[in-house]
């Protein structure tokens, strides 16, 4: 039995959750998807997914294996675009979404770039806090930063990104440093308000020495907002320390308008992934579209050049 089919079968029924749902798709009984699943547990000697009469749910083992197997089955598809593509040039519609303070910074200036390259393409950018339904709502590829919990999409890292404590330098001189996550409650810290994200509070990883683990701190201050960028702009006015991204930071770091504090205890980092539907093959202007951003992404002088 082909092997890649068995990896294609496994995707499906378990995005789709039914194996009916699955063999509707691609045209064939319910009864051959099964022994496809069969045999690819027999190979494999670990049991991927739980069946019963009513509903199919992942194994702690199927769920590490399916996000594996979307990436191999995206490269491999991909790969076969590369190829067959030649020289045709990507055309087409392109609608692309965004979060919107790292849209306006990290995107959009990038999307008149890619149309230069592919003349062909028409490009409608989206910026939006609201996490979109991809598929439902008709959109070729998001951005996203942070954890990818939703195993239904396909997502290629793009890069890393971390959090951490800054603040200006006169700040600092005026009011002292923090030596630990716990001397903030003695400064004036700078939060999203509680109707947005961060409910857990900053995240810190402890020295080994205190046992490595991540631990979160709730800070309070004198004022907070349900904006990120309006936080930046007050730490910037040197208003106090705040918790942001490197993404938003790092060219004020490096031109020594903002300075990290609590370096030794900052977080692990998470990602920031380009994200789709699953599909069997993905368009070429979408393809070169996720290429692009990963390039570019991939520089470190991208990152500080974005005042």
């Amino acid at each position: 039995m082909d092997k890649l089919k068995q990896l294609e079968s496994f995707v499906s029924v378990a995005t789709k959750g039914s194996l009916t749902a699955a063999a509707n798709a691609e045209g064939v009984a319910p009864a051959i998807m099964g022994r496809r699943l069969d045999a690819l547990e027999e190979r494999l000697g670990v049991k991927l997914l739980m069946r019963t009469t009513r509903r199919i749910t992942l194994t702690h083992e199927g769920s590490a294996f399916l996000e594996d197997c979307q990436r191999l089955l995206t490269d491999f598809a991909n790969a076969e675009a590369s190829v067959s593509a030649g020289g045709v040039k990507a055309s087409g519609y392109l609608r692309i979404t965004a979060p919107a303070g790292f849209g306006r910074r990290h995107v959009a200036p990038l999307v008149p770039q890619f149309r230069e390259l592919h003349a062909d393409v028409t490009i409608s950018l989206n910026l939006s806090d609201r996490v979109m339904d991809i598929a439902g709502e008709g959109f070729d590829c998001a951005v996203r930063v942070g954890d990818m919990p939703d195993s239904s999409l396909v997502s290629v890292r793009l890069a890393d990104n971390r959090r951490l404590c800054v603040a200006t330098p006169k700040y600092l001189k005026q009011h002292g440093t923090p030596e630990k996550p716990q001397d903030l409650a003695n400064f004036d810290c700078l939060v999203l308000s509680s109707d947005a994200s961060q409910t857990r509070g900053w995240a810190f990883k402890m020295p080994a020495d205190q046992g490595g683990e991540v631990m979160h701190f709730k800070p309070h201050g004198p004022m907070d907002c349900s904006d990120g960028q309006v936080l930046h702009e007050w730490c910037l006015a040197g208003y106090g320390i705040a918790w942001r991204s490197t993404w938003e930071v790092q060219a004020d770091i490096k031109a020594g308008l903002l300075v990290p504090v609590l370096e030794d205890y900052a977080s692990p980092a998470n990602g920031i992934y380009a994200v789709f539907p699953q599909r069997k093959h993905l368009a070429l202007r979408v393809r070169l579209w996720v290429d692009f951003l990963k390039h570019h992404y991939s520089q470190s002088e991208f990152w500080q050049a974005q005042l």
